[in-house]
């Protein structure tokens, strides 16, 4: 139940979360007879400030570990009020907020260094150790780990339940070992030191959860539910799960290297999802599908193929094997009208939600038309 105190300093005007977060289950669990739709419609800044007043003179910016550590939590998370204040949750949409370090940022709560540009993050060792000497542990105490942590729990109580508070991006687990093995190194590493990559797999699993439940205790009891970077509202424990690495191997590899570490992950969460991230990682998702827990896959074809209206054999191939399908349309397609090329290509969308933001204007009323004919209530 959203517990937001009215006295509080919120531009954010939203009262409908314990009824969205109804929908939300109702989908998880399989009642949900209509496609589940996220989505944000954005007033134009001059639009806004007539309701929220004027733009607080700190920059908005997607990368929030961008912020130099002089700027005090309390003014990104106002930052971030005034974002979610311009914004209306039409349909199953919801202000939530997602504390951008960069993916992977478990990498920086392992001891790398997390370099950042305006628009980009990233993370580098100070020095590369062979796999054998190479040791991931997890300090709590970590500077980079304290910076987030002060910054969700600043935000979870102005908003106190009335905005959702999402999971950083901690990072897919070979990935994160990625960053102290760059290049192609990781790699070779797979046939040179099989034992050793898979016990600093295991390292990372165990600080990825270590991590993950301190920034849940963090939000608070109040958090209404989990999200991630991927804003679906699970009241369970919730993540989109990743291993871009897996791009550069093969099946085998991935069975023998990925597999096993990931289905603990799923065991462990209560509703893992999949970012299936391009091409190069569909060899690998009649094995990811075989996992039992893993609820869903979120398919992103990555920059230079078909965008996501274009891949009936993959949402063919998730749907006959009883998962979940998630498309964010900020990956090329137009707007929620991917409903209209799902619905041609595989049916029944009560299995589908779809994630993305729309323009005040021409593009709001073209997606409420949309959702008109897929029975989704505006």
């Amino acid at each position: 139940m959203a517990l937001r105190d009215p006295h509080k300093e919120t531009r954010v005007d939203f009262d409908r979360m314990d009824a969205v977060q109804e929908v939300y289950e109702a989908w998880w669990e399989g009642t949900l007879d209509r496609p589940l739709v996220n989505l944000v419609v954005v007033d134009p800044p001059e639009a806004a400030a007539g309701r929220i007043g004027p733009q607080p003179a700190l920059p908005h910016r997607h990368f929030t570990g961008t912020y130099a550590t002089d700027v005090s939590a309390e003014r990104i998370v106002d930052r971030w009020d005034w974002e979610l204040g311009r914004r209306r949750y039409v349909a199953d949409g919801y202000p939530s907020i997602w504390p951008n370090f960069g993916p992977g940022v478990l990498a920086a709560f392992l001891g790398a260094r997390m370099i950042g540009r305006e628009e980009t993050i990233w993370f580098a060792p100070d020095q590369v150790e062979p796999p054998d000497k190479l040791r991931l542990r997890f300090d709590p105490s970590n500077a980079e780990f304290a910076r987030v942590s002060e910054i969700v729990r600043c935000a979870a109580e102005l908003w106190n339940g009335g905005v959702q508070v999402g999971m950083t991006d901690l990072g897919g687990t070979l990935d994160v070992v990625q960053t102290f093995r760059p290049g192609e190194l990781l790699a070779t590493d797979l046939y040179d030191f099989p034992d050793e990559i898979k016990r600093l797999s295991w390292e990372v699993h165990e600080a990825w959860f270590d991590a993950f439940e301190r920034l849940v205790a963090a939000a608070g009891p109040h958090n209404p539910g989990y999200s991630a970077w991927t804003a679906l509202l699970s009241a369970r424990s919730y993540y989109m799960l990743q291993c871009d690495f897996s791009y550069l191997i093969g099946p085998a590899m991935f069975e023998e290297f990925v597999l096993p570490e990931l289905s603990a992950s799923c065991r462990w969460l209560e509703r893992p999802f999949y970012h299936l991230d391009g091409p190069g990682q569909l060899p690998h998702l009649d094995m990811l599908l075989s996992i039992p827990e893993l609820r869903g896959v979120q398919w992103v074809p990555g920059d230079g193929s078909p965008d996501v209206r274009h891949w009936p054999e993959v949402y063919r191939r998730i749907t006959e094997a009883a998962k979940l399908i998630e498309v964010n349309t900020e990956h090329g397609a137009t707007g929620v009208g991917v409903l209209d090329e799902l619905a041609e290509q595989i049916g029944s969308l009560a299995h589908v939600a779809v994630v993305g933001e729309v323009a005040a204007g021409e593009e709001e009323q073209a997606a409420r038309r949309v959702l008109e004919r897929h029975g989704v209530p505006w």
